[in-house]
């Protein structure tokens, strides 16, 4: 299973630990990811994610799951997150 967060695309960084000496060794900085349960209005269903803090932070800032993924770029979601997005568009467009 890749480190990538579903929902923002944040992955896996690479970069250097540096010692009192100077002396630097490379080191992976891996994102903060976990298994999450969103619970969609619009599809009247939970939806199981693997995503970072962060994005958990964002969908609540946005107003849910379904705000998100409204806002939300397809190039950054990971399949299974689009799916789910043109699922909840295809409510939205019956609903209206």
């Amino acid at each position: 299973m890749s480190r990538r967060c579903e929902l923002t695309g944040k992955g896996v960084q690479v970069g250097h630990r540096v010692s009192h000496s100077n002396i630097k060794t490379k080191h992976r900085f891996l994102p903060n990811l976990q298994n999450i349960s969103f619970a969609s209005d619009l599809l009247g269903q939970t939806v199981s994610l693997r995503v970072s803090t962060h994005a958990l932070r964002s969908v609540d800032h946005n107003g849910g799951l379904d705000a998100f993924l409204q806002k939300a770029r397809a190039e950054d979601l990971s399949p299974k997150a689009r799916q789910i997005k043109s699922a909840i568009a295809k409510k939205r467009a019956e609903a209206a």
